[in-house]
């Protein structure tokens, strides 16, 4: 069953606007409050699978990239340019 906020059309309900923020031009992303309050109640082991998810993705993407940028590199080429990529040059 659908709620009122779900329904398509003139019935539906929104959320309450958020207060807006000033933007710091110094940081890419600001993160919403609910979503700030939702990773609080997260486990540290939680927060941290999480943050093992984000890096595989993104190991993932870059392993992808690479290989189409440069068919002609051989699997260990490419992980030791993607090594370098994300740990920022310290290896």
């Amino acid at each position: 069953m659908l709620s009122r906020t779900d329904m398509p059309g003139p019935h539906r309900q929104t959320q309450p606007r958020l207060q807006a923020r000033s933007s710091d031009v110094r940081r890419i992303e600001v993160l919403d409050e609910r979503m700030a309050e939702i990773l609080r109640r997260k486990t540290p082991a939680e927060r941290l699978a999480i943050g093992f998810g984000l890096w595989r993705s993104a190991h993932t993407l870059l392993r992808g990239q690479l290989a189409s940028l440069h068919p002609e590199w051989d699997a260990a080429q490419l992980d030791r340019e993607v090594a370098r990529r994300l740990s920022h040059g310290a290896v």
